[in-house]
């Protein structure tokens, strides 16, 4: 129980090109590769773009702490 076999695809594939007629078909699965290879770029473009931002949030985070050590450094200057 649960497994499709060959014979179960070819009546859904059969049903379906029933319903839907072969050009709708054609349709939905170029709608649907288009759809996948948009993902993709997406994902991509998403992933080049944390690479971009990497560099910029280390290079900010050691601003912070040389600031963070000049305020300590100037206290300690204060209080001797």
């Amino acid at each position: 129980m649960g497994n499709i076999g060959p014979g179960e695809l070819l009546i859904i594939a059969l049903i379906a090109l029933l319903l839907f007629g072969a050009g709708r078909i054609a349709d939905i699965g170029k709608g649907l590769g288009q759809g996948i290879a948009n993902f993709k770029k997406g994902l991509r473009e998403a992933d080049a773009g944390d690479d971009d931002d990497k560099p910029k949030k280390v290079e900010k985070s050691s601003a912070k702490e040389e600031k963070a050590d000049e305020a300590k450094e100037e206290k300690k200057e204060k209080l001797a």
